[in-house]
């Protein structure tokens, strides 16, 4: 019998700053319910002048290396579709940062919001392959729409960092996934843009469609009934989504929905993507997070995950949660990542969202705003300069 693998440990971070909608709302003159009903966001995380993927990334990390060492982690994958260099893997920031050993390999991967699962599953190959070893994996992401865009609403920020390996102590991934991609141009960002440019709704389409065919594509390959499934993990662009997946979803699969049951279920996993918004990679395990904290004893249930990229890859697989696993979760000290964010007003916001890096490769530090243990300090002759306090 094979070993299981799966999820030892998780842990995210997010930013120092937060914008609530309600002061959103008053700047733009919206109705608040149109964020806090329409779209279901109540705040969003805003990155500070010296905070990035890789000192969010680290952030999110560090608790794992402090409880179970660095000896047996040979390999860290980080997805993000935030990249800071064309070449360079943000990744490798992180692992100098952490003090993690020489002897491992680190990569990044890209697909939108999807490679967060991606840098999953290739871990979970890894560790089937070699048992003894762990794989770091890191979603870290920030998103960011033009100012007075439909998109504004759905920023955020996050990573979300998992230890991945055999005999795991969190949740026991299931091998079966049902998987799908097309070529559709719903939401992309080109390399010469600093946002995204996005068509809403080709972009609600595309995701339950491509929702659909890795369903369609799961059952062929043998995998659970819906019924058995205790609770579901969607990508959240915004977390209203999450709702409408779920019903698609079942539509498809011949399913009667109970809205009360479904209402009671999502919102467990939506709890903390509606105060920190769009994570990109890291919000469908920043569900996960919150479906473990928020929820009472899932021991032994299954939990169904669909990773959604816009472009789009999409992926439907299931996890089992492994007893004893309450023992290991991080609920007080997620609480606190959410409850340490200083809410800034609508001017300091747009400041933030405005400022960009200068490109004449000079020495330029970063004013100091965080209080994290990260911080990204400046550029300095084109390269990138970050301290642990």
């Amino acid at each position: 019998m094979n070993t299981p693998v799966g999820i030892h440990d998780l842990s995210f971070a997010t930013t120092e700053f937060v914008l609530p909608h309600t002061e959103l709302a008053a700047h733009t003159g919206a109705d608040v319910d149109k964020y806090h009903i329409g779209i279901g966001q109540r705040s969003m995380s805003i990155p500070a002048a010296d905070e990035d993927i890789v000192t969010m990334a680290a952030a999110a990390a560090a608790p794992i290396v402090e409880r179970w060492g660095t000896d047996r982690i040979r390999t860290v994958v980080l997805g993000t579709e935030t990249s800071i260099d064309q070449s360079k893997a943000a990744g490798v920031y992180v692992h100098s940062l952490l003090n993690l050993q020489p002897s491992t390999r680190v990569v990044e991967l890209k697909q939108a919001c999807y490679s967060g699962t991606a840098a999953l599953q290739f871990a979970m190959g890894l560790a089937h392959r070699d048992p003894s070893q762990q794989v770091l994996v890191i979603a870290s992401d920030i998103s960011r729409y033009e100012l007075d865009s439909p998109g504004e609403a759905t920023q955020g920020a996050a990573a979300v960092a998992m230890l991945v390996g055999a005999n795991p102590t969190l949740i026991r991934v299931e091998p079966l996934s049902g998987l799908h991609t097309s070529d559709v141009m719903e939401f992309w960002r080109p390399n010469y843009r600093s946002t995204a440019l996005v068509a809403g709704q080709e972009s609600f389409s595309a995701y339950l469609q491509a929702l659909e065919g890795t369903w369609k594509d799961y059952t062929e390959q043998g995998g659970r009934a819906l019924h058995e499934f205790g609770a579901f993990c969607y990508h959240q662009p915004f977390t209203k989504m999450a709702f409408k997946a779920h019903r698609h979803l079942f539509s498809t699969a011949g399913h009667d929905l109970d809205e009360g049951r479904m209402s009671a279920m999502l919102r467990l996993t939506t709890a903390y993507n509606e105060v920190v918004g769009n994570s990109y990679t890291a919000s469908v395990y920043l569900a996960l997070a919150s479906l473990l904290d928020h929820a009472g004893d899932l021991t032994d249930r299954p939990i169904a995950f669909a990773g959604y990229g816009s472009g789009c890859v999409a992926e439907f697989f299931g996890g089992t949660v492994v007893p004893g696993y309450l023992d290991h979760l991080r609920t007080e000290n997620h609480r606190y990542v959410i409850e340490r964010r200083r809410p800034i007003d609508y001017d300091t916001y747009r400041a933030l969202h405005s400022r960009s890096l200068p490109e004449d490769g000079g020495h330029h530090l970063t004013p100091r705003q965080t209080t994290g243990e990260f911080r990204f300090a400046g550029l300095s002759g084109h390269k990138r300069l970050y301290e642990h306090s």
